[in-house]
């Protein structure tokens, strides 16, 4: 595998600056820095840095992971890492401790498209719940949604959502976005033909049809936080038997304002079949509502929160079209189309429509 093209800041001399600039580097100094393991996704690549010092290092990382632009993707798609960027500046220095990943180093370099985050590495006290697409075990399940709870409630109906941090769709925008996926649903029922049976064409017809009405709850703008976009569990690192800590979530390039229940309808009725969505489902759903209480939320009902997660795992049904429109596997996006339309038959979610 080709070694990957560090950016400037791993330079000794740099990293130094930025590991004092946050604080975890005193009177130290950055003499090595090797790669240790490297990969690539879709849009970025993950390297994780073994670090040596001269001096006194106490309490400095000896190892960080570096999440940065793949080259072969940067002017593609310009969005990559930026919004991640945004988030790991604006919004994670305001949150709770042990909810995401510590943040030492971040930039986006409007010109070049580049990016690059570094950031703290539990390789070797956390771990992702299981391989994909496995779902997770209960106790699992129960610290990831636990953590969510935490976080959706750290910004919950916060001043700050849709003015310094985030963005409010406008009625216009989402009509345009759902004419958008109108056009992408169109083609998508076409290649499917007799695979896609009639009730469920009828059923993405209505949605596109009632939009404008079920987008009222979001334009209530009430009952709403950060929210994640891409909550699978996958996106969650636990810490091995025996370690001491929180759950983390990493993976914020999707977040934004929006319903809460988004993620766990995301989570649940997307990636999970039946016999264990339903085994899980209402106790992860009550466990949910009794964090975000105790976490200081108030006036959000248990039966509120049913009518969102409905309405959630409903708009839910866009997801494989949309995947399908960005040419990810029909692995990926045939599977979720099944499971969300059980999950949307056995909540009675086209009630709503």
């Amino acid at each position: 595998m080709t070694p990957p093209q560090l950016p400037a800041v791993t330079e000794p001399a740099a990293l130094t600056a930025a590991l004092r600039k946050a604080g975890v580097l005193d009177a130290g100094a950055v003499r090595e820095v090797k790669v240790l393991h490297h990969r690539d996704t879709l849009v970025s690549q993950i390297i994780r840095l073994g670090l040596r010092y001269v001096g006194d290092s106490e309490g400095a990382p000896h190892s960080l992971i570096l999440k940065m632009a793949h080259a072969a993707y940067a002017k593609a798609m310009p969005m990559a890492g930026r919004h991640e960027v945004a988030f790991y500046t604006n919004l994670a220095p305001r949150l709770p401790p042990g909810i995401t990943l510590r943040c030492f180093d971040r930039h986006f370099d409007e010109e070049s498209q580049t990016w690059h985050l570094l950031l703290e590495d539990l390789t070797d006290s956390h771990e992702i719940a299981t391989p994909w697409p496995l779902p997770p075990a209960r106790d699992q399940a129960m610290a990831i949604v636990t953590t969510l709870a935490r976080w959706h409630a750290a910004w919950w109906d916060h001043a700050s959502l849709g003015e310094s941090i985030g963005v409010w769709a406008s009625a216009d925008a989402i009509a345009k976005h759902m004419e958008t996926f109108a056009g992408h649903y169109d083609r998508f029922a076409d290649l499917l033909g007799d695979r896609l049976s009639e009730e469920r064409r009828i059923l993405y017809r209505r949605l596109i049809d009632q939009s404008a009405r079920l987008s009222q709850r979001y334009h209530s703008r009430r009952h709403v936080s950060i929210t994640h976009g891409d909550a699978h569990i996958w996106n969650f690192l636990l810490p091995h038997a025996g370690v001491a800590d929180t759950v983390r979530i990493f993976d914020f390039d999707q977040w934004g304002v929006n319903v809460p229940t988004g993620d766990l309808a995301y989570m649940m009725a997307i990636h999970w079949y039946p016999e264990r969505r339903q085994a899980l489902e209402r106790p992860l759903l009550n466990l949910y509502h009794d964090t975000l209480l105790e976490s200081g939320v108030t006036g959000y009902t248990r039966g509120a929160l049913d009518q969102d997660y409905r309405r959630s795992v409903l708009w839910h049904i866009t997801k494989p079209v949309w995947q399908w429109s960005i040419n990810l596997p029909p692995v990926v996006w045939w599977n979720n189309l099944e499971r969300i339309m059980m999950a949307v038959e056995d909540l009675g979610c086209e009630e709503l429509l």
